[in-house]
């Protein structure tokens, strides 16, 4: 006598809906991980280039001449270079430098980047004589940059490609005084 004879092969479907079930969520965590994955990626880009900004704008708080003189109004990167470590610069030489060493850094750290810095002096106030200009007054007017690159998104060259035709080009300005 057999009293639980119809319930067999009942467990057998419950553990594959069970897994079933199981597998769908795993799914799910898997995509969670990979968008997470994406945007830890262009959050770390977009803090790269906050810092990228700040290190230029210092340089230029450095060089208030550098600034005076339109010297770091330029399109970035560009092959600007000027040795600096073996002897003194003048405030333009430290520009070109500053400009080589952002450049460098700028294509180190983004993916085909473009930068713009253009300054205006229009609203400082006063225009200095060559000889103040030498006093290292600090500058009075307004900076303009602009930074753009691609984001580098997870996965294979063709998707990455792909995002960059569809324009996911990203872009930071900002508005400062050296």
């Amino acid at each position: 006598m057999r009293k639980f004879s119809r319930q067999r092969g009942v467990s057998l479907i419950e553990v594959m809906m069970a897994l079933l079930i199981f597998s769908i969520g795993m799914i799910g965590a898997a995509g969670l991980l990979v968008m997470s994955t994406r945007s830890n990626q262009a959050a770390y880009l977009r803090t790269q280039v906050t810092y990228l900004a700040k290190s230029m704008a210092d340089r230029m708080r450095a060089n208030p001449q550098g600034v005076w003189s339109n010297s770091y109004d330029a399109t970035y990167p560009n092959t600007t270079t000027q040795d600096c470590s073996t002897s003194g610069c003048n405030a333009t030489q430290l520009a070109n430098h500053d400009q080589g060493v952002w450049s460098s850094q700028l294509t180190t750290f983004l993916a085909q980047p473009q930068a713009t810095i253009k300054c205006d002096a229009g609203n400082a106030g006063y225009t200095p004589s060559s000889t103040q200009i030498s006093m290292v007054p600090p500058y009075g007017g307004n900076c303009h940059m602009t930074i753009s690159w691609f984001e580098q998104s997870a996965g294979d060259q063709n998707d990455q490609k792909q995002r960059q035709t569809n324009d996911t080009k990203q872009a930071f300005e900002w508005d400062f005084q050296p």
